[in-house]
């Protein structure tokens, strides 16, 4: 029976009328429902809210479709066969190019019909509970899972051949040093040598967790007295000591790698790279200033390869710097200074004094400086691989003293040399290495010293009032 019948099926059915079914009888509340058009009735009426019936076949419409303006009807009323309003119509006249309904077309296509039946309304509160339960256990398990990734065990890194860096622990630019720190304290390391005569002498200094081997890079002027076993201990984050013997040092470039026992609880540091720094980049220095472990500072790169030489007329070491404002002390040699992506890009290894003077123990003015990353892994990896570091020379001698500014001068050019084999000449005047200008003696070593034995580098001579151009392959020695 239908719902507008309350007669007896055994009474006949009276005549029922055919007009637009108005005096229909139907139930309290409900309203009029048209009939659906025939096919060839065209599409005269509008869809009301309670027409549910599906829309007639595409195709072009007998008759143009209304305008926006004689669109009055309301739109669709909200009921279990929609969950989300319908788009809003741009109604344009005129036949249907994409194939909707002839009363128009959406400006975008409409949403993809759902083919689920609706859920009753009591049982909404239940889906969302459950929803929140589980996004709350699946956060728990998963900051469970990230923190026993972070805190146990260590991630081997590539081969150290000063290419290439390793992963960002941090988002670029994330602007926060507290992040950085959070990122870098648990693989930046304390570092007490002792020796010396009598094994008075010792240093504290700083260092950073290089692999998941247990090597740790530190300054060579740090551990420089400790020769003997037992007198190197490293101090990781927690206040745990380890014991650590030196794998090998290189003077020249002030490097030292030490192998510490027992590491498998110190975590590698994420490696950057210097050259991709620009000068104002934030930076953040880590160390162990004045024997204060694990102390933060920040600042900017105040500059970019700055020619520096620390250390004594014996073991004197030539650095083309990062030089940075962040705030660096005596102790806080050989600890990291890193960018805001939480990766090394140098390692801390002197600073500028009152008194002109390059490593002094005077405090903090505010101009530092880190060897490049880049040469670090360099020199770190002929470490690993042969236990020597090695360094590049033309075997010329040149002035390092006097004011500069002019270029560095040949004062000798011993035999079977790769000077003497290029031509270089004693009184030349060496004014570029390949791009990099030079401006005294300082400059020609480290400006060399950025290069690796074996390569060929052009130098730019001054002799005789003219340039010239001089190819020299250059030679290794040990240091």
């Amino acid at each position: 029976m239908s719902q507008y019948d309350d007669r007896d099926p055994a009474e006949p059915a009276p005549d029922r009328p055919t007009g637009d079914g108005a005096d229909r009888p139907r139930d309290v509340g409900q309203q009029p429902v048209p009939p659906p058009p025939s096919a060839d009735e065209g599409h005269e009426g509008w869809r009301r809210p309670e027409h549910t019936e599906p829309l007639p076949a595409y195709g072009e419409p007998t008759e143009p479709p209304p305008s926006y303006d004689e669109h009055t009807a309301p739109l669709p009323a909200y009921g279990p066969e929609h969950t989300a309003p319908l788009p809003a119509h741009e109604w344009t006249p005129g036949p249907d190019p994409q194939g909707y309904p002839p009363y128009g077309y959406y400006a975008a296509p409409p949403a993809a019909p759902r083919t689920s039946a609706a859920l009753p309304g009591w049982l909404w509160p239940v889906v969302a509970a459950t929803a929140l339960v589980v996004g709350l256990l699946g956060g728990t398990l998963g900051g469970v899972a990230v923190s026993r990734s972070m805190s146990g065990g260590t991630v081997d890194l590539p081969v150290i051949d000063g290419s290439r860096g390793t992963s960002a622990p941090l988002e670029a630019d994330n602007g926060s040093i507290s992040a950085v720190a959070s990122a870098l304290l648990p693989s930046t390391v304390q570092i007490l040598a002792r020796g010396g005569a009598g094994g008075g002498g010792g240093a504290t200094g700083s260092g950073f967790v290089l692999d998941a081997d247990g090597h740790v890079i530190t300054n060579n002027h740090v551990v420089a007295d400790a020769t003997g076993p037992g007198e190197i201990e490293v101090v990781d984050l927690r206040g745990r000591t380890y014991d650590a013997t030196i794998v090998g040092r290189s003077p020249v470039y002030d490097i030292a790698v030490l192998d510490v026992k027992d590491a498998e609880r110190l975590r590698p540091a994420a490696l950057g790279s210097s050259k991709a720094m620009r000068v104002g980049d934030s930076v953040v220095a880590i160390g162990s200033p004045l024997g204060l472990s694990s102390t933060v500072t920040s600042g900017i790169v105040s500059a970019l390869d700055r020619p520096v030489t620390t250390g004594t007329q014996d073991e004197s070491s030539y650095i083309n710097a990062v030089q940075t404002d962040a705030a660096i002390n005596p102790g806080n040699s050989g600890g990291p200074l890193v960018n805001m992506r939480g990766q090394v890009v140098g390692v801390n290894s002197a600073i500028a004094t009152t008194g002109g003077s390059f490593g002094g123990e005077s405090g903090n003015i505010g101009v530092g400086f880190a060897i490049p990353m880049e040469q670090v892994q360099i020199t770190a990896s002929q470490i690993l691989t042969t236990g020597e570091a090695k360094y590049p020379v033309i075997g010329a001698n040149v002035n390092i003293g006097g004011r500069g500014g002019d270029g560095a001068e040949v004062v000798a050019v011993p035999a079977d040399t790769p000077a003497d084999d290029a031509g270089l000449r004693k009184g030349d005047v060496v004014v570029a290495v390949e791009d990099t200008q030079v401006t005294d003696g300082i400059g020609l070593i480290v400006a060399i010293r950025s290069h690796q034995p074996g390569e060929v580098v052009v130098l730019t001579v001054r002799r005789d009032g003219e340039e010239k151009q001089v190819r020299i392959r250059l030679d290794a020695k040990v240091g």
